[in-house]
């Protein structure tokens, strides 16, 4: 008997097996429904196809493939087929998964994901060697070293990304308003990421990046928060989500939940029962409600950054400024398999307060501020009052530190600079708003 033929006498009382385990509940529930017609639902013609297809290359390739081999790629390619988050992953890709939701892993430091046959740079993860190299949110790598990418599965390309800390990986990208594409080096060095880093701007404007969403990421925010008021007075706040590729749901509803005192922060919806979830948040809140909050974005503000922006954005807690996010606005849960491996498959989409999809959309920010280099143009040699002999003057002459971080943040990052002068001018404006108006008399009588 040939493969075809034991496989297609195998065909019938798998595919009975396939709906007996598959949708035992649907049978016992609809006791009306024949066997004939459950049977009926499955693809038979697709089935025979698929033995044909399997027979024909266990007989005529050109070299001898073994069957389990075979029967996992075509698990792979079934699941690649879908969307480019769903996946297969063997034991040594389920490994580095959990340790990238951990915090810690080795490779380049970049978050990717596959685009008409190439490898689309997300977002370069802060302080590792593809950020310091100058890859950037955006960049489409078409080579790996001497290897081409194109046509190549993500999982075998994020393997030849990682390797020995202190080798190099020569990168070729093609990046927007290039002529040609560009080489970069990277030394390829144990990843560590520090999820939150804060620091005091100045007058009170106190800076929170989040550069990636970890299982404790919600604790190191309440952290840094208490840090920065212990250090002064807040009168706003900056939250820099830009270049974060995502990551752990849960801390993304932390974080939302740190700023939002009522109400739905996100919600998910699926064909499953158990896709569709509903968070909200809890009166647990990090700081008052009335502290001014910015959140900064980018299109490499992807996941878990877009359900925070979307969330803050939804509650008028926050005013999102920058560039539209990335858009990925789906849900991938981890079913484990035997041999520790495990399917990443694509359950649900999320959905934002007030109903909004994330998916190919992202968050649209509500001041536009587009990255930029600026240069600052000289003041000239205009004459002043102090210029004049004789003038009169004005007890000591403080140094103006304002203007110097004015200067400093202008020219290093023109977005973070926008966000400090809107908080700037709230804070100046909020004394004035919270002043009692005296009552105006009526006019019609």
């Amino acid at each position: 008997m040939t493969l075809k033929q034991q496989l297609s006498s195998l065909t019938k009382p798998l595919l009975l097996a396939c709906v007996l385990s598959g949708s035992a509940t649907a049978l016992f529930a609809a006791d009306a429904v024949s066997e004939a017609e459950q049977v009926k639902s499955i693809p038979l013609e697709e089935i025979r196809l698929f033995t044909e297809v399997f027979e024909r290359i266990k007989n005529s390739y050109v070299e001898p493939v073994d069957d389990a081999e075979l029967l996992e790629s075509a698990v792979r390619g079934m699941l690649a087929g879908l969307d480019p988050h769903s996946a297969y992953l063997e034991a040594d890709a389920f490994s580095d998964l959990q340790s990238h939701t951990s915090g810690e892993f080795g490779g380049l430091g970049i978050e990717v994901g596959m685009e008409n046959g190439f490898i689309r740079v997300i977002a370069p993860i802060d302080d590792t060697p593809a950020y310091r190299a100058g890859v950037k949110a955006g960049d489409l790598i078409i080579k790996l070293g001497d290897q081409s990418v194109q046509g190549m599965e993500l999982g075998d390309a994020v393997k030849l990304m990682r390797g020995k800390p202190g080798s190099e990986l020569l990168l070729t990208v093609v990046r927007e308003g290039q002529d040609k594409p560009l080489e970069i080096m990277v030394v390829r060095d144990v990843i560590r990421v520090a999820s939150v880093k804060q620091r005091m701007l100045d007058d009170g404007i106190g800076y929170l990046r989040i550069t990636q969403f970890q299982v404790n990421t919600g604790k190191d925010l309440l952290k840094a928060i208490e840090r920065l008021q212990d250090e002064s007075d807040l009168r706003g706040l900056v939250l820099d989500l830009r270049n974060n590729p995502g990551g752990v749901l849960r801390a993304a509803v932390e974080v939302s939940d740190s700023f939002i005192d009522q109400g739905l922060i996100v919600y998910t919806q699926g064909r499953v029962e158990n896709s569709e979830l509903r968070y909200n948040a809890t009166t647990k809140t990090l700081v008052d409600s009335s502290l001014p909050l910015v959140v900064l974005i980018n299109q490499g503000s992807a996941s878990a950054s877009e359900i925070v922006a979307g969330a803050l954005q939804d509650h008028a807690r926050a005013i999102v400024m920058g560039v539209d996010s990335f858009g990925k606005g789906s849900v991938q849960t981890i079913l484990p398999l035997t041999k520790k491996r495990a399917l990443k498959l694509t359950t649900a989409r999320y959905y934002t307060p007030n109903g909004r999809s994330i998916q190919a959309q992202g968050i649209v920010p509500d001041i536009y501020v587009a990255d930029a280099n600026i240069s600052l143009k000289e003041s000239g040699n205009y004459l002043k009052e102090r210029d004049l002999s004789g003038h009169l003057e004005n007890g000591p002459e403080d140094v103006d530190t304002d203007a110097q971080l004015r200067t400093s943040l202008a020219e290093k990052d023109f977005q973070l600079y926008e966000a400090f002068n809107l908080l700037k001018a709230l804070s100046i404006i909020k004394p004035f708003a919270a002043v009692e108006q005296p009552e105006m008399e009526s006019a019609v009588q």
